[in-house]
């Protein structure tokens, strides 16, 4: 007679091997459009009540009221001083979900193998689209990151060859991951199998500031965060290219450029639906960010960037009311468009996103979310502070001053313990 004990364990044992295969395969891969704002931990402003008033014309562009936001600021840590210990062993893994989503992967990926003492492995970079994989230096610059890295960890480019027959522990890694972390789920694994591959997972987050005791971990995740990660440089030439151009379009605004992250595939989907089917907070159409332009008082002749990659229909109004408008494919070097927008490839161009987004004079965020947390720690970096979050306007004395960005102006994101 059978036990029905041994039954459920058995079942239990095969679907614990499933789960370790599926994490293997696809790096505990998530869409962008499966994470909810819950699970990215990215902050918005506090709604204000709508109101119907009419908000009286503010003078100006509205620009003009936000250039005290700018402040000077410079790195708080040091470089982490070079470790002399032979590396004992692998850290591997792979970029995921997308662009934004990499450096935070990068950081923690350095953190644990400094800590560990082990060297890490250029890691291949998985696209949203199934199937797509590339290398890293296919996406980003890795002399740049290698000669960042020298002496805080070692790295190279891929496993040698008598470790590619070994499997590795698979290892769930919360991001922004904790010495605790490390010491107490990590370290005992690496000892036992010194050839680990990292999954980082989103499911919790807080970009908010967490320093520790530990400094040189600290200083290993500011430098990681923002020395390292940058992209190849045909690929920035191509930034910068549509940036100049969005810049030289603007001389009749003053030559003030406005990035707005607008994602209007993503407003019917999880990232921006609550689970009864609400809008969730945080997540704006094309109309509403218009009226939100027009009521802090951006002029008309404001040059405004748009995140979308092609034009639509939905965005007629936001162009009729500011005419100097663009998407990527009006901006974009007509030889680049192949490779960035016909491609297929939303990695590319959504790291193009990240960069004109970063550099413009303002930015504002019409979707909640990672790629907002991240731009908004690159802007940090780099004292660009001007970032407006929309909101429902309460009263009609309301300006662009009001809607500065929570992680501003309560220097509540972590870019603020890397930089002072």
């Amino acid at each position: 007679m059978v036990d029905p004990r041994q039954v459920v364990a058995g079942f239990l044992t095969l679907s614990m091997f499933v789960m370790l295969g599926n994490m293997i395969k696809h790096d505990h891969f998530t869409p962008a459009s499966e994470l909810s704002l819950e699970a990215t931990g990215a902050e918005f402003n506090a709604m204000k009540i709508a109101d119907t008033a009419e908000m009286s014309k503010v003078d100006g562009d509205g620009v003009e009221l936000l250039k005290e936001t700018n402040e000077e600021i410079k790195p708080c840590w040091t470089k982490p001083s070079p470790k002399v210990q032979q590396s004992n062993g692998f850290v591997t893994l792979s970029l995921t979900i997308g662009p934004e989503y990499h450096t935070s992967q990068i950081a923690d990926a350095v953190v644990i193998a400094r800590y560990l003492g082990a060297t890490l492995v250029l890691p291949e970079i998985r696209g949203n689209e199934l199937g797509k994989m590339r290398k890293f230096e296919d996406m980003y610059d890795v002399e740049k990151f290698t000669s960042s890295l020298n002496g805080v960890v070692k790295v190279v480019h891929k496993l040698p060859d008598e470790w590619t027959a070994k499997k590795p522990a698979v290892i769930r890694v919360p991001n922004r991951v904790t010495e605790e972390f490390i010491l107490e789920t990590i370290q005992p694994i690496f000892q036992t199998n010194s050839y680990l591959r990292l999954a980082i997972i989103f499911s919790s987050v807080s970009l908010k500031p967490k320093g520790t005791n530990n400094k040189d971990l600290d200083s290993t995740a500011c430098h990681a965060m923002f020395s390292g990660l940058k992209l190849k440089p045909e690929y920035s030439e191509v930034s910068k290219q549509m940036l100049d151009r969005l810049k030289e379009l603007s001389k009749k605004s003053d030559g003030k450029v406005l990035a707005v992250d607008m994602r209007t595939d993503l407003l019917g989907k999880k990232i921006c639906k609550t689970s009864g089917g609400a809008r969730r907070k945080g997540c704006y159409n094309p109309q509403e960010v218009l009226n939100f332009l027009k009521k802090v008082g951006f002029a008309a002749n404001t040059t405004i960037y748009l995140t979308e990659t092609w034009w639509h229909k939905g965005l007629n109004n936001l162009k009729k009311a500011f005419p100097n408008t663009y998407t990527k494919d009006d901006i974009m070097p007509t030889e680049n468009k192949g490779e960035f927008l016909n491609s297929g490839d939303s990695d590319l161009s959504r790291a193009l996103d990240l960069e004109i987004c970063s550099k413009s004079d303002i930015f504002v965020p019409a979707i909640a979310g990672m790629f907002y947390g991240h731009v908004t720690g690159k802007r940090i970096a780099s004292g660009l502070t001007q970032i407006l979050v929309p909101a429902p306007m309460a009263s009609a004395s309301s300006q662009a001053s009001d809607f500065i960005s929570t992680y501003i102006s309560k220097k509540s994101h972590f870019a603020y313990s890397c930089y002072c």
